[in-house]
């Protein structure tokens, strides 16, 4: 059976849900985060509802920091769901529920096969070099036979002819024979659910219309759909759901992204590496998708052209230098009090938030990132002496401090401190010992900030302010001599 469209659904009267379901073992991850992205773009463009999911079955390494952690990723990126977040753990009963009807209608049994039975049977099928089946003899056991005092799982009763045919809207059709399919376990021998199994359930008592995720799970999707269409007969109202399985992320040289390449998880983008929200959410959704030649798409521009067919089949490289780029365009155009805030918090103590405010717009347009902003004011808070760098204490010659005594001389004469008339004044004084403009810049940053590079030299002056550029610069000029004064 066919999986509607999304085009099918809408004419039934039924809206698009998707989902996004992370386990909590550790961050948010960039690949989930992009699959996070692509669910909540996918129901926005079909004025659906976008839903999030816990995974947390796995007991041992879900974590309620790794929550936290997966729920402030995704609040960063404004990407939490419509409504609280489902937990799947304190589910279990529901998914059991579900695995007994199956039992009932004959579509799952109960399987009495040991570990030690399937061990030897793995390994006669590895020595004859022939895929593993698990083949159970109790697949077909009447109710009656099987004993009241031994342990066993609840296995699906998968089909063993025909195939199985997925419509998927990111990788076309797929089709895959039953005999492909296992009895893959829904109860374990101690009741609990199996992850194959709670996701479906989950997925259908949400109301999860379209399941987009990793092309990873396309073989989960088969599994799954033996339930999804179990249920259907026996009690009808589950319908397929609409697949998307998308191309996992690559790190730049093809290989599966890894933490060789890199960051892996969104905290480090924001917190390591001072990546802009709006950035990264474009930068993700250009991975992979794209809209003509457009590389600025705004979250608006994002919900309206979005769709999941216009996803890529292939894989998409991680590229850290477009991603960088795409940062530094975002910080150009941020409101300048919210960048002051962030810079802040990098540079600690009590920044200045107005004077941070007020460099904002010399200091952003050279900046990729926000520790290179934050890099970039430290020198409006630095305490004197100034701590002057190796590069730029080269260029604090005995003839560069004396121009710099007649600097101070100059400057500390000017009644208006605003960045027109110190300009005019020090042009004046260049050309008046003819010099070019650089010549009095070089000497004069270095001793302003004790760095090479810097927003415009009145820019810093301006922002410094007349006692303490003064002060700065006295403390690295020598007396002009006569002729220089």
């Amino acid at each position: 059976m066919a999986s509607a469209s999304v085009h099918e659904a809408a004419a039934s009267g039924q809206s698009v849900v998707t989902r996004f379901a992370p386990s909590p073992t550790g961050f948010l991850h960039i690949g989930g985060a992009r699959t996070a992205l692509f669910n909540w773009l996918f129901a926005r463009h079909h004025g659906g509802k976008y839903l999030l999911r816990i995974e947390d079955t796995d007991r041992a390494r879900s974590t309620e920091p790794a929550i936290a952690a997966i729920f402030d990723g995704l609040e960063w990126l404004g990407l939490m769901g419509d409504e609280p977040a489902t937990f799947q753990f304190a589910r279990s009963d529901r998914h059991a529920e579900v695995a007994h009807k199956l039992l009932a209608a004959g579509y799952a049994y109960r399987c009495y096969l040991t570990q030690e039975e399937l061990a030897a049977r793995r390994e006669q099928a590895q020595a004859e070099r022939r895929p593993f089946r698990i083949v159970s003899e109790w697949r077909d056991a009447a109710p009656e036979t099987w004993p009241a005092d031994l342990p066993y799982v609840v296995r699906i009763k998968a089909p063993r002819e025909g195939e199985t045919t997925i419509n998927d809207q990111v990788q076309g059709s797929i089709t895959v024979a039953n005999a492909e399919l296992d009895d893959f376990i829904l109860l374990r021998s101690d009741g609990t659910p199996t992850y194959m199994l709670a996701v479906v359930v989950d997925d259908h008592d949400m109301g999860v219309t379209h399941v987009i995720r990793g092309d990873d799970h396309i073989n989960n999707a088969f599994r799954q759909l033996l339930i999804i269409r179990g249920m259907h007969a026996v009690e009808g109202g589950w319908p397929d759901p609409v697949y998307g399985h998308v191309p996992l992320i690559h790190g730049a040289d093809g290989a599966k992204l890894s933490k060789r390449h890199g960051a892996l998880g969104v905290d480090a983008y924001r917190d390591e590496m001072g990546i802009l929200p709006e950035a990264l959410f474009n930068y993700l959704l250009r991975l992979g998708w794209g809209h003509g030649d457009d590389e600025i798409i705004s979250r608006e521009q994002a919900v309206e052209w979005f769709d999941i067919g216009h996803v890529g089949k292939g894989a998409s490289r991680f590229d850290l230098a477009k991603l960088l780029n795409l940062n530094g365009h975002y910080l150009r155009e941020a409101d300048d009090a919210r960048l002051a805030g962030l810079v802040a918090d990098k540079l600690g103590g009590e920044a200045d938030l107005a004077l941070l405010e007020a460099a904002m717009p010399v200091l952003k347009v050279r900046a990729k990132d926000v520790n290179e902003l934050a890099a970039s004011a430290a020198f409006l808070f630095a305490k004197r002496p100034l701590t002057i760098e190796d590069k730029a204490a080269a260029l604090l010659t005995d003839d560069a401090r004396a121009l710099l005594g007649a600097i101070h001389e100059r400057i500390s004469g000017e009644s208006d401190w605003s960045l027109a008339a110190l300009e005019v004044s020090l042009k004046a004084m260049a050309e008046e010992r003819g010099l070019g403009l650089g010549k009095l810049a070089q000497p004069l940053r270095a001793a302003l900030t004790g760095q090479t590079t810097s927003p415009g030299i009145f820019d810093v002056l301006v922002l410094l302010g007349r006692d303490e550029s003064l002060a700065r610069i006295a403390a690295q000029a020598l007396p002009a001599p006569a002729q220089l004064a």
